[in-house]
């Protein structure tokens, strides 16, 4: 039988059904050759005669492959004879690159395969906490440097890094406690009157604020800005190869990019906590004095009398542990951006994420310290 450029013959021969093409099996005759392939019974043994065959392409060695899988799917056999090297090459190749059946379901885990992921997770955990002491290490030497040889320290991108890190942060910092204080004060005048102890909605407002809430909050603000800008400024810069750049000019990374933005998180952090326990004890003050009738005298009186200035202490010894651990994580992260925009992404997420996680725990660690001391 003829059909165009492609000839095709099917014999049965001692038991086994033989087909044997001649011509071209390309693209210009794969609407001619599909249906004589899609007639062949698939549960049988099929023996493909190619040894006539003048052309052969990816359409028509598809078209073979599509017929081989089938066959096999229904427990059938495809032989190929007569083909030459190139045409197994070309055949094998497009076998590969059929597209794969989905997986089954994946099977249920067994305790073996939660052990497994248990340890690799621990290991993962292990590894980070190391390359963050590695970074906190890298700071405290180029510190440590820099105390003993003054003229080493960048003061203009460290004057520039505290105007990022606090000037351009106070508005956001002050309405923020400010907002607290003004909450504080309100949620505690509904409970406290209850029991005709409105009186004490000071000392509420002034521990929350000047033991926790004003320097927690205020790192988490800073964690969300600065930990961000960071690792986006320093992951650009890796993606641009600039930092590869610099250690070719023989300019050291942790002086030029950790130190200025550390340091400045530990001068500035503090600042701003203490922006933010003023303008939240002024919120607070503001609230009680509509909403209670205390006036600003009678609130002073009572947050002088009844608040140990040990609550302050408190509050700021933790302001630059935190301070730390932002400025660390912030560069980490950035340090570990890829040379891809997605990467940069994803490591500016995980930044925010891993600050502000790291710092409620830090804030957790404190106050059980200063609770078992009595502090």
């Amino acid at each position: 039988m003829a059909d165009g450029q492609l000839q095709f013959d099917e014999r049965e021969e001692t038991g086994t059904r033989v087909l044997y093409l001649k011509g071209d099996l390309s693209v210009q005759t794969l609407a001619r050759l599909e249906p004589i392939l899609a007639r062949q019974p698939a549960e049988t043994v099929l023996r493909l005669d190619l040894s006539e065959i003048e052309r052969l392409d990816t359409a028509g060695a598809w078209a073979i492959a599509q017929l081989e899988a089938r066959m096999q799917n229904a427990g059938g056999r495809l032989d190929l004879e007569g083909a030459d090297q190139p045409q197994r090459q070309l055949l094998e190749t497009v076998a590969k690159a059929l597209p794969q059946p989905p997986e089954d379901a994946p099977r249920r885990r067994s305790l073996t395969d939660r052990l497994d992921s248990l340890g690799r997770s621990t290991v993962a955990a292990g590894l980070f906490l190391a390359e963050l002491a590695h970074v906190l290490g890298l700071f405290l030497s180029r510190l440590g440097r820099t105390i003993v040889q003054p003229r080493r320290l960048r003061l203009t991108a460290l004057v520039a890094h505290c105007q990022d890190v606090g000037w351009r942060a106070i508005p956001i910092v002050a309405l923020m406690a400010f907002l607290i204080g003004v909450v504080l004060a309100f949620q505690g005048s509904v409970q406290l009157r209850q029991f005709g102890a409105e009186v004490f909605v000071v000392d509420l407002i002034a521990i929350s604020i000047l033991r926790e809430l004003g320097i927690l909050l205020t790192a988490i603000i800073v964690a969300g800005r600065t930990a961000s800008a960071f690792t986006a400024a320093i992951g650009s810069m890796k993606m641009r190869e600039e930092i590869d750049a610099m250690q070719t000019l023989g300019i050291d990374p942790a002086e030029a990019l950790f130190l200025p933005r550390i340091l400045a998180l530990l001068l500035m952090l503090p600042i701003l906590g203490l922006v933010a326990n003023v303008t939240g004890l002024f919120g607070g003050l503001v609230m009680s004095w509509i909403e209670l009738g205390i006036s600003p005298q009678m609130f002073f009186i009572r947050l002088i009398e009844g608040t140990s200035v040990n609550h302050a202490i408190v509050g700021m010894v933790k302001a630059p542990v935190f301070a730390i651990i932002i400025g660390v994580v912030g560069v980490h992260a950035g340090m570990k951006v890829q040379s891809n925009a997605e990467s940069l992404g994803r490591m500016t997420s995980a930044s925010v994420v891993t600050a502000i996680f790291a710092v409620i725990v830090a804030d957790a660690l404190f106050s059980i310290f200063f609770a078992r001391y009595g502090i």
